[in-house]
Formats: structure tokens, sequence, C-alpha cells
């Protein structure tokens, strides 16, 4: 019989929490690295709009294409195994990123980034899961985001004056060496669980993993959270980690410093955001969705007001877009927390995958349409704030085809609860959150 060895949300539950989260914070820097060096990518590479594009595409793409191999990695090794191994990842990417002068070479590091990236945020969560009480795991999460996402803060004005002040290759090669930093303390402070578990875990059969993988894919609450996460969080993403720069400043005709500065806006307003979703989470769990559609309404509304505003819109709107647009992250994060509801703690890991693809496959069609449409627009000439407008309206697309689904899965989310857990349905009505056995 396992027992407890650390009191669930205890001190050392919270040491080990911070090693996570501050593990999950280099890896969104290094993320979120090409945010304000596009434009100097764009003349080192000697690449038009499209292929700059396909850096933060070809990231994402095997990020997304590695979440559900992740996820059975992450039932089957734990926490601890997948962080060490990402910081190595990230470390070898983001280091020949910083030497590598030709496209292919430096589309390949950004491949080999978006495997080390693609394995820490569902472990990090894994952490939560497995440290906290039931109750606190809502808030817990949102918090984990929040400050991953200051990872954002650091790889826009500190890595924009990095990059004038010391140039491309020393820029990155300095934050690479952080993930080898943030290695060696996984290895050191974190623990997969706080009970006395044998060391080696019981291995599953290929059959094993393959049922698990089908049963949370049929599970509408899954699906429910895929669709969530696809449609809450790419426009901020988009516009975070690619696009929001050269919009800012070829097309908005804003200087560069207040561009960049402007891109931390999002992690501080997110950072107000947060707690609010986290709270409201854990105390209406049966409402959550209000919450995703309100955060969709938001974007959609501000990005129609940038969009038809007569040439530049004003430094305000602009402000107020950012802000707005910046609830797409939290709002993701109940994504996450429909996966948790509505499987067993046995895939989790498979759950909390298939989930985490969504934004992530939303993002990169959405960097990938606005790059293709950019170049359509601008017929090579220099861009200007119209070619911006026609290309960022691809965001409606997605807004459309995801919240349909979210209305679609949310209703046979609640009637497979009801017909096959009808207490488990009852008490969330009530709003509480009892965990799936099985």
């Amino acid at each position: 019989m396992t027992e407890l060895l650390f009191p669930l949300g205890g001190r050392r539950a919270w040491a080990v929490w911070t090693t996570a989260v501050l593990t999950y914070l280099v890896t969104v820097l290094h993320r979120g690295s090409m945010s304000v060096a596009g434009l100097q990518a764009a003349e080192r590479f000697h690449i038009s709009a499209s292929a700059l594009a396909s850096f933060t595409v070809v990231q994402l793409t095997v990020y997304a294409a590695m979440q559900v191999p992740v996820g059975v990695l992450l039932d089957r090794y734990g926490s601890k195994r997948l962080l060490i191994t990402a910081s190595g990842l990230l470390f070898v990417a983001q280091t020949a990123f910083s030497l590598v002068d030709s496209y292919p070479a430096a589309l390949a590091a950004r491949a080999v980034l978006g495997v080390g990236d693609a394995l820490v945020f569902i472990s990090v969560l894994r952490v939560v899961m497995s440290w906290f009480p039931a109750l606190r795991q809502p808030v817990m999460s949102q918090a984990t985001g929040m400050l991953g996402g200051l990872g954002a803060i650091v790889s826009t004005v500190p890595m924009s004056a990095a990059f004038h002040a010391f140039g491309w290759t020393t820029t990155f090669a300095a934050a690479s060496v952080l993930s080898l930093v943030t290695g060696v303390l996984v290895l050191f402070l974190i623990k997969d669980t706080p009970y006395d578990e044998p060391l080696h875990r019981t291995k599953q059969s290929v059959t094993e993993v393959r049922n698990n993988l089908r049963r949370a894919w049929k599970e509408p609450g899954t699906r429910l959270g895929l669709w969530t996460h696809f449609t809450t969080s790419f426009s901020g993403s988009t516009f975070g980690l690619l696009w929001g720069f050269p919009f800012l400043v070829t097309g908005e005709g804003l200087a560069p410093t207040t561009a960049a500065a402007m891109l931390v806006l999002p992690v501080l307003a997110g950072l107000c955001y947060g707690p609010l979703v986290g709270r409201y989470a854990a105390r209406f769990p049966f409402y959550r969705s209000w919450i995703v559609l309100a955060v969709i309404a938001g974007s959609m509304t501000m990005w129609t007001v940038v969009l038809l505003w007569p040439g530049q819109a004003p430094l305000p709107v602009l402000l107020l877009l950012i802000v707005v647009q910046a609830a797409g992250g939290p709002g993701s994060m109940l994504g996450l927390d429909y996966a948790r509801t509505f499987n067993p703690s046995t895939r989790f890991g498979a759950a909390n995958g298939m989930v985490n693809t969504g934004g992530f496959i939303a993002t990169l069609l959405c960097i990938g349409m606005v790059g293709i449409l950019l170049d359509a627009s601008s017929g090579g000439a220099p861009q200007t704030i119209t070619d911006f407008k026609w290309a960022l309206a691809f965001q409606y697309v997605l807004w459309a085809i995801g919240t349909r689904q979210i209305l679609r899965y949310r209703r046979k989310a609640r009637a497979t609860l009801a017909r096959y857990n009808p207490e488990i349905y009852e008490a969330l009505r009530a709003n509480q959150v009892v965990p799936l056995k099985g």
C-alpha cells in the first residue's frame, strides 16, 4: 500500500512546483524568442514573410504532433524524466539556432526546440495534479500558466535589447544556458509524486496504451477541452509569437521599442485574469464554458474594431486589443481543466496531450496563413497596414469553427456524463468536482 510521504500542498509541494514552473518559464522564453527577432531573422536568412512564418509553424507543428506521444510517455515515465530530457533538447536546439546561418539548418533547430517544448507543459501540470488537493488544482493550474508566461516578458524587451547590444549569436546562446540550469534543478529538486511509490512503474502493453488513447479521444469532455484550447488561445499566440511585432512596427507605425514593450502587456494582464478564471472554475465548474465564450467574444470584438479602423488605429485602441486578447491564455487553461474533470487519473497524460494540441494547431494554421496572405496581398512590395488587415482577418475562420465545436461538445459532454455517471453529473451541476474512477 502506498503511503503519503509529504502532505499535499505542503512545503515540499511548493518547492517541487516552483522548480517545475521555473522550467516552464524558461521554455516559454525559448518558444517566444522569435517574437522580437522576426525582422532580424528575415535579414539574416534572406527570407520572405511566409518563410519567416515557417520557423514558428515548424516549431508548433512538431509541438502539436508530439502532444499525444508525450502524454503516453508522461503516464509511463513521470514528470521528472521528461523535464530533464526537455531541458537537454532545448539547450541543444537554441545553441544550434544561435550558430547556423542557413535557412534549412535554422528550421531543423526550431523543430528540435519544438520537441523539447512539447515535453514541458503537461509534465508541469502533472506536478500540480500530483502534489496539490483537487480543490486547489484549478487555481494552481492558472498560476502555473501565469508565472510560466513571465518567460514571454523576458523574450520581448530584454531580448530585444540584447539583440541590439550583443547580436544574434550571443543572445540566443546565452538563452540556451538557462535550460542547463533548470535541468540541474529538476534533477535534484523534483519528485514525481508525494507518495512512496516503487522506482519502476508498471509497464503498459501496447494494447493498454491504445485503449487509453481511444477512451480519452472518445470522451466528449476531452474534445470539449481540445476545442476550448483551440479557440481561445490562437489569436494571442499568433500575435505574441510572431506577427504582433511586425504588425505594430510595419503596419501600425510604432517604434520597435514601443512595440516590444507592448508585447509585455499580455503577461501582465494574464496575472490579473488568471486568479479570476481559476477561482471561477473551482467555484462554478458546470458553467466554465460561459467564460470561454466570453473570452472568444472579447477577442473577436476588439479585432473587429482594429481591422475596421480607417488606417492606423490609435495607441489606446491597440493597447485595449492586447489587454482583452490576453484573456485567451487563462481561458485556454479551462480546456485542460475539462480533461481533468472528464477523465480518470490513469489517462490524464493522454487526455491533456490531446487537449493541448488544440491551441497549437490553431496557432500554426493562423501564423502560416497570415504569412501566405501577407505575401499575396503585398505582391513582393513593402507591406502596408491594409496588407496586415487582410491577412489577420483569417482569424475569424478559426473562431467560427472553434465556437461551433465548443457548443457541440459542451452538449455532448454533459449528456454523456448524465447518462453514464449520473451521481458525478449531479455533483458537477451542484458545482462540486468528483474525480472519475477507472
